[in-house]
């Protein structure tokens, strides 16, 4: 049985003719008649009874009329699926809180739009505790958090890099000059938050009120460089990823605080459904990413 003559097959049964079929199709009836031949002498039954010049179908004929189809549909299936694997398509949907989008993610996306322009990349904000909810409804595709690792029975969780911490202030601010930073030293500091919710805001403020410590005055702010921005203003200190803050450290814009952050453990991971269809464009994406994950490692040892 081949595809050729199930496909004559569907036009014969569609146009009721094996003249009009021909036509479609572009081949001679005689081409069109063997070939419906062939496949009756294969299933060794009639397809078609033929009434003078009109043709109806058997009843086994219709019985393979729906196979015949799906078949056919499976057929195109497997042609785009190998063609998206060299050349992926669609839309791919992305969840990252700020700190990872902005400065993380940047080169992976260029890259990527690069070798796979025909794919739409939609890069989502969100915070670490919402992302993996997102991940399980379909929001999203695949979601990057910035948090302490943690399993998860129904989700892929891959750890990339671990993160390094940093408290920071302004270049000029008394606690630069302290060999070592205690939390009983930021008792009168302004502390300078991201938002509610975002996980290393609160390893710090849990670590604080553990060692007894409770500023006397703490800010939030919905993004890092506004944070950042309000440090070199001589604001307050703040906590935030080393990635954030690299390149005011190296300039001399702020000044990172002799702070021990040895207790903390905060990982970039890369997260998606286990049970989700890897699609070409998203199966690249996640190579891509563990080709970046390996520099990002390389660069922090």
């Amino acid at each position: 049985m081949e595809l050729r003559q199930l496909n004559t097959f569907m036009v014969v049964a569609e146009v009721c003719g094996f003249t009009r079929a021909a036509e479609i199709l572009g081949y001679a009836q005689s081409s069109v008649t063997a070939q419906i031949q062939a496949l009756e002498e294969e299933l060794g039954t009639p397809l078609f009874d033929r009434l003078g010049k009109k043709i109806v179908m058997t009843e086994a004929g219709q019985r393979l009329l729906p196979y015949a189809r799906e078949m056919m549909k499976l057929h195109q299936t497997a042609i785009e699926e190998v063609h998206a694997y060299t050349h992926p398509t669609g839309v791919l949907t992305i969840g990252a809180p700020e700190s990872l989008a902005a400065y993380r993610l940047p080169q992976v996306i260029r890259e990527y739009r690069k070798l796979f322009p025909q794919v739409k990349i939609v890069l989502k904000p969100g915070l670490c505790w919402e992302l993996p909810n997102q991940i399980r409804n379909g929001q999203i595709d695949v979601a990057f958090l910035l948090e302490p690792e943690s399993p998860s029975p129904d989700l892929h969780k891959e750890t990339l890099v671990i993160e390094k911490m940093t408290l920071i202030g302004p270049p000029d601010h008394p606690l630069t000059r302290r060999a070592r930073v205690e939390p009983n030293d930021l008792k009168e500091e302004t502390i300078l938050h991201t938002e509610q919710g975002c996980s290393y805001r609160d390893l710090f403020e849990q670590h604080l009120k553990q060692n007894g410590v409770h500023p006397v005055t703490s800010l939030e702010f919905w993004n890092i460089e506004a944070i950042k921005n309000c440090v070199m203003c001589g604001l307050g200190i703040s906590f935030l990823p080393l990635i954030t803050v690299a390149d005011e450290l190296r300039d001399g814009k702020i000044a990172a605080l002799a702070w021990d952050d040895s207790t903390y453990e905060i990982a970039t991971q890369m997260i998606y459904h286990k049970g989700k269809w890897m699609s070409p464009a998203l199966r690249e994406f996640i190579a891509l990413v563990r080709r970046h994950a390996e520099t990002w490692r390389q660069a922090k040892s």
